[in-house]
């Protein structure tokens, strides 16, 4: 274990002693216990991020069992079909 030191001015050591002693620990202790969550909270984000994810997923997947009709591509064709039925025409001018 490694062992650091943090400069803090009178008011935040005697704040932190303060805590410390409310909470039965020192201001050792909580600094480490600070450092230490703040190295897990990625992974417990991306825990999270990965749980939201799945529920959002399990939610699309129920909802798609209601509609059993397989999505088609749209062919080129089609595509420039509706392009060109006039509500999508550009004037063109001849040159």
């Amino acid at each position: 274990m490694k062992n650091i030191t943090v400069k803090v001015d009178e008011a935040t050591y005697h704040h932190a002693r303060v805590r410390a002693a409310e909470a039965g620990t020192s201001v050792s202790a909580t600094v480490r216990d600070f450092l230490n969550g703040q190295v897990e909270a990625p992974s417990n984000r991306e825990a999270r991020r990965v749980q939201a994810m799945e529920e959002f997923f399990a939610v699309a997947e129920a909802q798609a069992e209601y509609n059993r009709k397989p999505v088609e591509p749209v062919r080129r064709e089609e595509i420039h079909e509706e392009a060109t039925d006039g509500a999508f025409m550009v004037n063109q001018t001849d040159e």
